[in-house]
């Protein structure tokens, strides 16, 4: 288990090693980043470059997805969470592919660009969606293709000046551009967009803020309303879609099993608890029953170690946890 981002059980198989990592100080990240840099050298710098707008960060091992055709946003609009039906050109969104019980199956990050419609999704989760996605065509006038082995993603952070040719699908939001780069030219659109930046000072600064990430934030029984998903990627007055049922009963009559919490963990334990360790409330001890799991952890350049968690609804937010053996204080990020 290394620190920032950790192992998960659907960690990646078969991911091409990006030709990024043949750059000065490149060392290769595990788990769900597998195939592109955790860092080159100095993951604190790296976060601060991140954080002041310049650099980019190598995302060419995530899943490229693209939706042609004149039915695409109508047809796209049917089967996810979020209203694309009349999505404009260069707007970017989220959305979730839900399971029948509401279960979150995909996280997809789109953008279209009047003709097609771009997404990128976790490594290696690409194939299972896009086999969904060919199930649900039937007469409809759209064309799937997996572009993973044609485009690349880099992540250009928010206020970073790095020109981007105009013909090229881009996913600009408040956090920064996602490029989907032709990979042919990676490396020339690297070597413009320098310094690199690893994948694990970007896991930094999503932890942070809060952002839930599919495979480490969820697992087999997730729904949206456990992550703060429901602002972000789902649009609660849409029509119909798979789970929808799930999502609006639990929303009017309810309340989600689980919520995610932002954790400020204790500096002096030299390890960081990973992907799966347990949450205890500490005033129990540690012998005691888990509330909950870490989901995310890394260190940040700022605030130190610090983690995200999916804890039972009813732990008090006031309430000292123990992450493992750490001691955590808490942020609410999804009320009780």
């Amino acid at each position: 288990m290394t620190d920032g981002v950790n192992m998960t059980d659907g960690a990646t198989t078969g991911v091409k090693k990006s030709p990024l990592l043949s750059l000065p100080g490149a060392v290769l990240a595990e788990g769900p980043d597998e195939g592109v840099a955790a860092h080159y050298g100095d993951l604190f710098r790296e976060q601060r470059a991140l954080a002041d707008g310049t650099g980019f960060v190598d995302q060419s091992h995530r899943g490229v997805v693209t939706v042609s055709g004149d039915d695409r946003l109508s047809w796209l609009h049917l089967l996810l969470t979020q209203h694309v039906e009349k999505l404009p050109p260069r707007q970017a969104t989220e959305a979730l592919v839900l399971s029948a019980n509401g279960h979150i199956e995909h996280a997809l990050y789109l953008v279209d660009d009047g003709t097609t419609t771009w997404m990128h999704v976790e490594p290696g989760t690409q194939g299972a969606l896009l086999a969904y996605l060919e199930s649900m065509k039937f007469f409809y006038r759209v064309e799937t293709a997996d572009a993973t082995d044609a485009y690349a993603v880099v992540y250009l952070p928010a206020g970073s000046i790095t020109a981007v040719p105009s013909e090229w699908a881009v996913r600009e939001t408040a956090y920064g551009r996602d490029v989907f780069v032709p990979r042919a030219e990676l490396e020339s659109f690297a070597a413009k967009a320098a310094p690199p930046i690893g994948a694990l000072a970007l896991e930094a600064l999503r932890i942070e803020a809060h952002r839930p990430r599919l495979g480490l934030e969820t697992d087999h029984r997730t729904i949206p309303h456990e992550l703060g998903w429901l602002e972000t990627a789902v649009h609660l007055q849409k029509g119909c879609y798979r789970g929808q049922e799930t999502v609006a009963r639990v929303q009017n009559l309810g309340r989600p099993p689980r919520r995610l919490v932002f954790l400020h963990l204790d500096g002096s334990e030299v390890r960081l608890p990973g992907h799966g360790a347990p949450v205890r409330l500490a005033s129990d001890g540690e012998d005691s029953r888990a509330i909950g799991f870490v989901t995310s952890s890394a260190r940040h350049w700022e605030l130190g170690p610090i983690a995200l968690a999916l804890v039972k609804r009813n732990t008090p937010e006031d309430a000292v946890l123990m992450a493992e053996q750490t001691a955590a204080s808490q942020e609410t990020v999804v009320a009780p």
